[in-house]
């Protein structure tokens, strides 16, 4: 069982351990059974959140979490019903499930950001994560995984050796080149930064 559920990554197993717990707290306040759980009980648990305001991608994760639980089990899933897909289709359709996202910083704020940082040990460090995370379009939870040794110099900038991401459930790895640039120059940023061999990369800067 543990190795069935460290098959998804650990946010995912928290997010479904919260979803699981609402559903069956549902349930039970209406004498349903959860698990296993009759697929006319599932399709009006989501629509009872969707009357209640929740978005579209929420209870298409609440409905994932469902479905998970009840395999783990051995159970059937509910959500392969036609009833259920029916109502996530209509959910989808009404509400939409189009996300929000925020605007992405240029050149020129990272340049700005980057000329605010002083010249200290904690500003150089900021400076070169900045510079770096930006270049390579790092996630937040690559970039401060860092270690000193995944940053190698080479003649044209940078190789970032990333031990595993989002995308990487399995941990295989992957190296990113990073250019040395001609603006933000990621490569003299990091050299402006030494910190110990065994630190890892910690930024203070909410970026």
């Amino acid at each position: 069982m543990a190795y069935a559920e460290a098959e998804k990554a650990l946010a995912t197993r928290a997010a479904y351990a919260s979803d699981w717990r609402d559903f069956a707290a549902w349930a039970a306040l209406r004498g349903a059974t959860p698990l296993p759980a009759h697929v006319g009980i599932v399709a009006a648990y989501l629509s009872w959140l969707a009357d209640s305001g929740r978005k579209a991608s929420t209870i298409g994760r609440r409905a994932a979490a469902i479905g998970h639980q009840h395999k783990l089990a051995g159970h059937e899933p509910p959500t392969g019903g036609e009833a259920v897909r029916a109502v996530l289709r209509g959910i989808r359709r009404t509400i939409g499930s189009a996300r929000e996202g925020k605007a992405p910083a240029t050149a020129d704020i990272l340049a700005a950001m980057l000329a605010l940082c002083p010249a200290t040990p904690g500003g150089h460090r900021d400076r070169a994560l900045l510079a770096l995370g930006f270049a390579g379009a790092f996630r937040r939870s690559e970039l401060v995984a860092l270690e000193v040794d995944d940053l190698t110099e080479v003649p044209d900038g940078l190789r970032v050796r990333i031990r595993r991401s989002k995308t990487d459930q399995e941990g295989e790895g992957a190296e990113i080149a990073i250019p040395r640039g001609y603006r933000l120059r990621p490569r003299r940023c990091r050299r402006g930064w030494r910190p110990p061999r065994s630190a890892q990369a910690r930024c203070s800067v909410r970026c």
